[in-house]
């Protein structure tokens, strides 16, 4: 994808005249991010491993240190970049995200950014019964992570007042067969159980790579304040789904049970994504982002 920034508000400071790209949590969806972007950008990200930064500028990427739950550490990044994208997610516990709080008031401190991208999760959405999900829903999360992230696009809504085109993207399942636990494979082979088809719930996914790509679509042609779901066109139970894998992989369908069985035998993590059911529309990615999908759907990306 070739970026074209729009044309400056006002003149630029001289660091401003390569484009740079920040990205802040920067795993394996942040290193597709860096690979995709063009040359003509100068990558950077903040990492809080000091092993980590071999890796980064082999992929030349500009490591930046700091962690996001020490605010003093963030004060650098203050007018360091014209985008900014963030993949870094809040706390484990809690009600609120101070670690994107604390980042967007360091951001704010100088030059801010033209754009700033946030990585958010579909489970904004909660439990909607198998209705297909368009970005005019609003948010009713039932879980405190889920809640955690819509304090994170408050924050972010509210960070966009201030002149930064801010755009929040909507994630579900992440997949791709090179990203590490990126297939069920793993889950397959345990015979770890799933919902028998009357107890079974919708489940979305993206591609890694795909995702990837949204991210930069959205930093150069996001418009400001929008919401997107970044999904694939798979509308599969989550069942179905680990029955396909199944026969493509050649492994046994994981045994069906009910949700009462299905409690005592997996983690709470585990049964938090059985809890809600839901189909993401994907048409404002598609049309705003004019993203086109490399893997449309599962059977594409599983392959």
């Amino acid at each position: 994808m070739r970026p074209s920034s729009p044309p400056p508000r006002r003149a630029l400071p001289a660091r401003f005249r390569r484009p740079r790209l920040l990205i802040v949590g920067c795993g394996d969806v942040g290193l597709r991010v860096a690979a995709f972007v063009s040359r003509g950008v100068r990558v950077m990200a903040l990492t809080s491993s000091p092993e980590r930064l071999p890796e980064l500028r082999a992929r030349g990427i500009l490591p930046l240190s700091g962690n996001l739950d020490r605010p003093v550490d963030l004060r650098r990044l203050a007018g360091i970049a014209q985008r900014v994208l963030v993949l870094a997610p809040p706390p484990g516990q809690g009600e609120g995200d101070p670690r994107t709080v604390a980042l967007l008031r360091a951001l704010s401190r100088a030059w801010p950014p033209v754009a700033l991208v946030y990585g958010s999760t579909s489970g904004v959405y909660g439990d909607c019964a198998g209705a297909l999900v368009d970005e005019t829903r609003a948010p009713r999360p039932t879980t405190p992570r889920g809640r955690r992230r819509v304090a994170a696009e408050t924050a972010v809504r509210r960070f966009g007042r201030g002149g930064a085109q801010t755009a929040i993207l909507r994630i579900p399942g992440i997949y791709a067969p090179d990203r590490e636990g990126g297939t069920p494979r793993g889950r397959l082979q345990r015979g770890t159980p799933t919902l028998r088809e009357q107890d079974d719930v919708y489940t979305s996914h993206i591609h890694a790579d795909d995702l990837a790509r949204a991210c930069l679509a959205a930093l150069w042609r996001g418009g400001p304040g929008r919401v997107f779901n970044i999904c694939d066109d798979t509308r599969l139970k989550m069942g179905d789904y680990f029955d396909f894998a199944a026969d493509l992989y050649g492994l046994p369908r994981p045994p069906r049970v009910d949700r009462e069985t299905a409690a005592r035998e997996l983690s709470p993590m585990q049964m938090s994504f059985m809890s809600e059911s839901r189909r993401l529309d994907n048409r404002r990615m598609k049309q705003e982002l004019r993203l086109v999908l490399r893997y449309p759907t599962i059977v594409e990306g599983l392959a």
